[in-house]
């Protein structure tokens, strides 16, 4: 993403979350405890304005997505966006949507490594915004479930079945949003679903201690990994090389590729830029 802006400022108060900035890492923590960080219309607007807003600012290098309270997220508030949606007509919906899939798209776009916090229920909207992470730190509390077939909904809500079978394989994927199930840490880890598995109460100490590693390391390099891993999902493996090698050789000029040469040459650890 860009990192020019134009004359709107920065936001400086969220309504919907809490943000908190710390030695390149941002924390993001969605804050309706009392309803299990269930997400309205505000939420998600505001996340996807946020990311956007990151995305810009070069000093982040890493971002931790978590829950207050009990759980990660419950998914859409039932009463707040389900009530309303059924007042609807079909142009409103698919701007509703559409949103929805801008707040994915815009954690796997993003320049920098997400790592998800996951306790308690990470449900619905909140699995698929889990799933869309770099990372996912989860305790042995944590409970998945896509659960947009119990409402008469589409499986495939927000991006899941473009990215959940590329984490677990299809025939996890299809049982997991074909069902709605819910599914358990032990199994989540078994198929690959979380990435580290925490203590009890340890998911948010655990990907703050894994966003701080990513921050200090090479930025620039984690940033084009990242848009490599996404970009050559769909590529042939001819044109995902050919991307290998433009971005290898730009890499090659920056300053971060000459230090760590610098540092090896003078045995110490490499202090990287991001450029």
């Amino acid at each position: 993403m860009s990192p020019f802006s134009g004359s709107a400022p920065s936001t400086e108060e969220w309504r919907h979350l809490r943000l908190t900035l710390d030695a390149g890492v941002a924390t993001v923590t969605l804050n309706r405890p009392e309803k299990l960080n269930a997400l309205t219309f505000g939420a998600y607007a505001d996340l996807r304005d946020l990311l956007a807003e990151l995305s810009r600012a070069r000093a982040v290098r890493a971002l931790v997505l978590g829950g207050e309270g009990r759980g990660f997220c419950s998914g859409g508030d039932v009463e707040e966006i389900i009530g309303a949606t059924l007042a609807m007509d079909t142009g409103d919906l698919l701007d509703f949507n559409r949103m929805t899939g801008q707040v994915v798209r815009a954690l796997r776009e993003c320049p920098f490594p997400v790592v998800a916090a996951v306790h308690g229920v990470a449900a619905g909207a909140g699995a698929v915004l889990a799933l869309a992470a770099d990372f996912r730190v989860a305790d042995p509390t944590a409970r998945f479930a896509f659960l947009f077939t119990r409402v008469g909904l589409s499986g495939g809500d927000m991006g899941a079945a473009y990215l959940l079978p590329r984490v677990v394989g299809l025939g996890h994927a299809t049982r997991l949003l074909m069902l709605g199930e819910p599914v358990g840490a032990a199994e989540a880890e078994r198929i690959g679903l979380i990435s580290v598995v925490a203590e009890e109460g340890g998911a948010g100490p655990a990907a703050a201690a894994l966003a701080r590693r990513l921050a200090e390391g090479p930025a620039l390099a984690h940033s084009r990994t990242k848009a490599l891993l996404t970009a050559e999902l769909d590529m042939p493996l001819s044109a995902a090389v050919e991307l290998d090698a433009a971005t290898q050789a730009l890499l090659m000029n920056s300053a971060d590729y000459a230090e760590f040469h610098a540092a090896f040459t003078a045995r110490r650890p490499p202090q990287w830029r991001g450029r």
